[in-house]
Protein backbone atom coordinates (compact mmCIF):
# COMPACT_ATOMS: atom_id res chain seq x y z
CA UNK A 1 0.00 0.00 0.00
CA UNK A 2 1.10 3.56 -0.62
CA UNK A 3 0.95 6.34 2.01
CA UNK A 4 -1.57 5.39 4.64
CA UNK A 5 -3.31 7.34 7.39
CA UNK A 6 -6.17 9.72 8.02
CA UNK A 7 -6.09 13.22 6.56
CA UNK A 8 -5.30 15.59 9.45
CA UNK A 9 -8.79 17.10 9.71
CA UNK A 10 -10.87 13.95 9.13
CA UNK A 11 -12.57 12.21 12.04
CA UNK A 12 -11.50 8.67 12.85
CA UNK A 13 -14.13 6.23 14.12
CA UNK A 14 -12.99 3.44 16.43
CA UNK A 15 -14.64 0.06 16.98
CA UNK A 16 -13.41 -2.60 19.42
CA UNK A 17 -13.68 -6.34 18.84
CA UNK A 18 -12.93 -9.28 21.09
CA UNK A 19 -11.71 -12.33 19.18
CA UNK A 20 -14.00 -15.33 19.66
CA UNK A 21 -12.90 -18.93 19.49
CA UNK A 22 -15.21 -19.59 16.52
CA UNK A 23 -13.19 -17.05 14.48
CA UNK A 24 -9.94 -19.01 14.74
CA UNK A 25 -8.61 -21.22 12.00
CA UNK A 26 -6.85 -24.56 12.42
CA UNK A 27 -3.59 -22.74 13.19
CA UNK A 28 -5.14 -20.99 16.21
CA UNK A 29 -5.22 -17.46 14.85
CA UNK A 30 -8.01 -15.34 13.39
CA UNK A 31 -8.87 -16.60 9.93
CA UNK A 32 -8.02 -14.09 7.20
CA UNK A 33 -11.65 -13.89 6.02
CA UNK A 34 -12.83 -12.90 9.52
CA UNK A 35 -10.83 -9.68 9.21
CA UNK A 36 -13.17 -8.68 6.37
CA UNK A 37 -16.14 -9.09 8.75
CA UNK A 38 -14.44 -6.92 11.39
CA UNK A 39 -13.62 -4.26 8.81
CA UNK A 40 -17.16 -4.28 7.39
CA UNK A 41 -18.80 -3.93 10.81
CA UNK A 42 -16.42 -1.08 11.68
CA UNK A 43 -17.27 0.75 8.41
CA UNK A 44 -20.96 0.70 9.25
CA UNK A 45 -20.19 1.87 12.78
CA UNK A 46 -18.24 4.78 11.25
CA UNK A 47 -21.22 5.63 9.05
CA UNK A 48 -23.53 5.46 12.06
CA UNK A 49 -21.24 7.80 14.00
CA UNK A 50 -21.27 10.18 11.02
CA UNK A 51 -25.08 10.29 11.17
CA UNK A 52 -25.98 7.56 8.69
CA UNK A 53 -27.27 4.47 10.53
CA UNK A 54 -28.71 1.47 8.67
CA UNK A 55 -32.27 2.70 9.15
CA UNK A 56 -31.56 6.04 7.45
CA UNK A 57 -29.74 4.37 4.57
CA UNK A 58 -32.79 2.14 4.08
CA UNK A 59 -35.26 5.04 4.27
CA UNK A 60 -33.39 6.84 1.52
CA UNK A 61 -33.02 3.74 -0.61
CA UNK A 62 -29.23 3.97 -0.48
CA UNK A 63 -26.84 1.06 -0.59
CA UNK A 64 -23.07 0.91 -0.51
CA UNK A 65 -21.36 -1.68 -2.67
CA UNK A 66 -17.75 -2.62 -2.06
CA UNK A 67 -16.07 -2.89 -5.45
CA UNK A 68 -12.48 -3.28 -4.30
CA UNK A 69 -10.76 -4.19 -1.06
CA UNK A 70 -7.05 -4.49 -0.35
CA UNK A 71 -5.85 -5.95 2.93
CA UNK A 72 -2.33 -6.13 4.26
CA UNK A 73 -2.05 -8.67 7.07
CA UNK A 74 0.80 -7.56 9.31
CA UNK A 75 0.55 -9.58 12.54
CA UNK A 76 -1.55 -12.46 13.77
CA UNK A 77 -4.45 -12.10 16.18
CA UNK A 78 -5.45 -14.92 18.45
CA UNK A 79 -7.93 -16.17 21.03
CA UNK A 80 -9.21 -13.47 23.40
CA UNK A 81 -7.22 -10.66 21.76
CA UNK A 82 -8.95 -7.30 21.74
CA UNK A 83 -8.68 -5.43 18.46
CA UNK A 84 -9.36 -1.75 17.76
CA UNK A 85 -10.37 -0.88 14.20
CA UNK A 86 -9.85 2.73 13.17
CA UNK A 87 -11.86 3.87 10.12
CA UNK A 88 -11.70 7.10 8.11
CA UNK A 89 -12.60 8.50 4.71
CA UNK A 90 -9.44 8.95 2.66
CA UNK A 91 -10.97 10.45 -0.50
CA UNK A 92 -14.06 10.72 -2.67
CA UNK A 93 -14.78 10.50 -6.37
CA UNK A 94 -18.13 11.23 -7.95
CA UNK A 95 -19.93 7.98 -7.09
CA UNK A 96 -17.35 6.28 -4.91
CA UNK A 97 -15.34 6.76 -1.77
CA UNK A 98 -12.06 5.37 -0.56
CA UNK A 99 -12.10 4.33 3.08
CA UNK A 100 -9.04 3.25 4.99
CA UNK A 101 -8.96 1.09 8.08
CA UNK A 102 -6.32 0.05 10.52
CA UNK A 103 -6.64 -2.80 13.01
CA UNK A 104 -4.50 -2.44 16.13
CA UNK A 105 -4.03 -4.87 18.99
CA UNK A 106 -5.79 -3.12 21.90
CA UNK A 107 -3.35 -4.21 24.60
CA UNK A 108 -1.21 -1.10 24.84
CA UNK A 109 1.43 -2.47 22.45
CA UNK A 110 0.15 -0.48 19.47
CA UNK A 111 0.81 -3.46 17.20
CA UNK A 112 -0.84 -3.00 13.82
CA UNK A 113 -2.48 -6.29 12.88
CA UNK A 114 -3.91 -5.34 9.47
CA UNK A 115 -4.64 -2.41 7.18
CA UNK A 116 -7.37 -2.17 4.56
CA UNK A 117 -8.33 0.11 1.69
CA UNK A 118 -11.89 -0.13 0.48
CA UNK A 119 -13.43 1.41 -2.61
CA UNK A 120 -17.20 1.60 -2.21
CA UNK A 121 -19.82 2.88 -4.64
CA UNK A 122 -23.02 4.62 -3.52
CA UNK A 123 -26.16 3.10 -4.99
CA UNK A 124 -29.55 4.83 -5.28
CA UNK A 125 -33.11 3.54 -5.01
CA UNK A 126 -33.00 2.43 -8.67
CA UNK A 127 -29.96 0.21 -7.82
CA UNK A 128 -27.65 2.37 -9.98
CA UNK A 129 -24.63 4.40 -8.86
CA UNK A 130 -25.37 7.88 -7.56
CA UNK A 131 -23.17 10.80 -6.58
CA UNK A 132 -21.91 10.34 -3.02
CA UNK A 133 -24.34 12.62 -1.15
CA UNK A 134 -22.84 15.91 0.05
CA UNK A 135 -24.14 15.26 3.56
CA UNK A 136 -22.30 11.93 3.65
CA UNK A 137 -19.08 13.55 2.44
CA UNK A 138 -19.44 16.19 5.15
CA UNK A 139 -20.30 13.63 7.84
CA UNK A 140 -17.22 11.57 7.08
CA UNK A 141 -14.78 14.48 6.74
CA UNK A 142 -15.81 17.15 9.22
CA UNK A 143 -14.64 16.89 12.79
CA UNK A 144 -17.54 16.28 15.14
CA UNK A 145 -17.60 18.23 18.37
Amino acid sequence: MTAFGPPPSHPVAETIFGVRTSELDSFGHVNHAVYLNYFEHARFEALREAGFPWALLGERGWAIFVVRIEVDYLAEAGREDRLRVRTWAASFRRTSMLLEQEMIRDDGSGTTVARARITAVWIGPDRKPIRVPDEVRAGLTETRG
